[in-house]
């Protein structure tokens, strides 16, 4: 019986140590980077995505021949002006990213946590021998993936029909600036896809969810300007006011309006795609004496709006640790 036992022993297959499990984790991302992609919302973003590249691939075919003029030629990066320029009939290839850019992260996100917990695969899935964070982590990373692959996809896309329409490559600081400019905007994105997210693990319905996030993104967008105008009306400084009373105005209108995360998005891509822009707020006149006109490198126009840069990622995070912590609280109960 010894020599049975040790000869079913010998014929049973061996696993080599070299060999790892896969992680849970990355198998998780990709079942939700594969829902993502064959879901009929993904179908619709790519839709208003792709109308949002053709848009801004017209604005800059259709400024081509002006960039090459020899008044443009003398810009050291008349590239980047394909990002910024506009002929009125659409806006810039910038200004469409941070529209869109809200309702892309939202559609992404405000389902995420919900709807599982209505289909009841949420309490099998905290029944697996996972870690509970994994779940809310990979709605997150799967989502953020996708994002990131569109915005890269959709940049690259603008940078070859510009390449085929002037025939000039663009410069090493013009390519990092549009690197530069990508990553900011997928923070961008991923704040509002983290504050869907958040909306989507504190209320049972998605329709509650998505109207929340809706509802802040309209509140950013349309109202809070015009409370913002109607409040710059009423304590505007009058003709008799001192110079330093309009600076205090000036600065204090603008820390407001700096508030909306859509103008800090903004402020910052303007300062990196235009490289001429050496400041995002009110300069004194003593602040512009013996200032030579120019541009500017990358490293200065980061310093100029790390205070933006610094005030996305912020907020960024904070949605984040927001919807972790009110998750990792969450009581879930299988239905």
């Amino acid at each position: 019986m010894e020599n049975i036992n040790m000869t079913e022993r010998q014929s049973k297959p061996t696993i080599p140590d070299n060999e790892s499990k896969p992680n849970p984790f990355w198998i998780m991302v990709k079942k939700e980077i594969g829902d993502h992609v064959t879901s009929w919302r993904f179908y619709i973003l790519m839709g208003i995505i792709l109308l949002t590249c053709i848009g801004a691939l017209y604005t800059a075919l259709s400024n081509a021949k002006r960039l090459m003029e020899p008044s443009e030629m003398e810009n050291t990066f008349f590239f980047l002006n394909l990002f910024t320029i506009s002929d009125g009939t659409l806006p810039p290839f910038f200004v469409l990213v941070g529209f869109l850019g809200p309702l892309l992260g939202i559609s992404m996100g405000f389902d995420a946590v919900n709807s599982e917990h209505n289909r009841g695969t949420l309490s099998r899935i905290l029944a697996q021998p996972i870690p509970r964070d994994y779940v809310i982590n990979t709605k997150f990373t799967a989502a953020l993936l996708v994002i990131a692959a569109l915005i890269i996809a959709l940049s690259f896309t603008v940078m070859g029909a510009g390449l085929f329409a002037l025939g000039i490559p663009p410069t090493v600081e013009e390519f990092v600036r549009i690197l530069v400019f990508m990553l900011v905007a997928i923070i961008y994105i991923s704040f509002w896809l983290n504050l869907s997210v958040f909306f989507s693990v504190r209320f049972r319905q998605p329709a509650t969810s998505a109207l929340s996030s809706i509802a802040v993104w309209l509140f950013f967008t349309v109202f809070y300007p015009l409370l913002m105008n109607i409040v710059s009306k009423v304590f505007a400084p009058g003709p008799a006011s001192s110079l330093k009373s309009v600076i205090l105005y000036e600065r204090l209108q603008t820390f407001l309006m700096q508030i909306i995360p859509g103008e800090l998005f903004n402020l910052s891509v303007s300062a990196l795609l235009i490289p001429t822009v050496r400041s995002v707020g009110p300069l004194s006149m003593e602040q512009m004496a013996g200032s030579i006109p120019g541009p500017l490198p990358l490293g200065q126009s980061v310093i100029i709006i790390w205070p933006q840069l610094t005030g996305i990622l912020t907020l960024t995070l904070l949605c984040f640790v927001l919807s972790y912590i009110s998750f990792m609280r969450r009581e879930i109960r299988s239905r």
